[in-house]
């Protein structure tokens, strides 16, 4: 696998209302593969999302470089190139629908690159389909459920053709069964289309299907590895105010009465898999 994205020292400071500097992040080191499923994770202010807004040139480093497939996002130049590299999704779709009707939505983005019309027709009607809402493409999004309209916002995003998608807590506005659609939709990208996909959530199931997590706190990396990894570190994670998923803290309750399960158990199926063994 190739590199997709680098971060090489990254910081940033927000100024705040009298003045001072408030750091946001502190020399980060970051790097995502071609193809990769990255999570990360980190508790409000921890600088998670003013890092994913570093990965499309939406925010600009005040320190270190950010290279995006090689292009660093401090050259005025390369911005264009770089946001059709990299989309991105926002937690609040009615951020990012600017149009009356579903496909003239979706169809915005390739208009804006200069696509010919009858490659802005495929695009739409694949990115539509992509997500599941084709059938809705005559529909004005504002009747849409929160579930449709982010999907329709990642189908503006897909029109783009990105090789990956950052997604900026993109269920926090939803009800668990948009969540759960949603989830099922970013697993969809990255295995049907192989789509590099960049996750920020604060709900650490969504982060269980990645290849890798990040974990951030004050701005820096705290902690590294798969999801086994680092979801076993239970002390480590509520030390910094995270949780783990429900599976295993169900199971590090049962074995401080007495049984004796592998925290290791990250799905339903692998944690009810367990328990029985452990009871037979």
């Amino acid at each position: 696998m190739s590199g997709i994205i680098e971060t090489q020292q990254l910081s940033f400071s927000y100024r705040e209302t009298d003045g001072s500097e408030r750091l946001t992040l502190n020399g980060l080191d970051i790097a995502i593969q071609e193809g990769e499923f990255v999570a990360i994770l980190g508790h409000n202010g921890s600088g998670k999302s003013t890092l994913a807004k570093h990965f499309n040139a939406m925010l600009l480093p005040a320190g270190g470089r950010v290279l995006i497939g090689g292009m660093d996002t401090a050259d005025e130049k390369l911005v264009l190139e770089i946001r059709r590299l990299v989309g991105m999704v926002f937690q609040n779709p009615d951020n990012q629908l600017v149009a009356n009707v579903v496909e003239e939505d979706v169809a915005f983005a390739p208009e804006n690159l200069g696509c010919a019309p009858d490659e802005i027709r495929r695009r739409v009607d694949d990115a539509l389909n992509a997500v599941g809402m084709y059938e809705y493409r005559e529909h004005a999004p504002h009747r849409l459920s929160g579930g449709q309209k982010q999907r329709v916002a990642i189908a503006g995003t897909l029109a783009m053709k990105p090789r990956c998608i950052v997604f900026d807590e993109p269920t926090a506005m939803l009800d668990p069964l948009g969540r759960e659609h949603v989830v099922g939709l970013i697993h969809k990208l990255r295995e049907e289309l192989g789509v590099t996909i960049v996750l920020i959530t604060h709900h650490m199931e969504e982060a269980i299907g990645a290849d890798r997590i990040l974990v951030l706190n004050a701005g820096e990396v705290a902690m590294e590895g798969t999801p086994r990894e680092i979801f076993t570190r239970i002390a480590d994670l509520r030390e910094i105010g995270l949780d783990v998923p429900e599976t295993v803290l169900l199971m590090d309750e049962l074995n401080a009465r007495g049984f004796g399960l592998e925290l290791g158990a990250l799905t339903v199926e692998e944690c009810a898999n367990a328990i029985l063994a452990q009871l037979q």
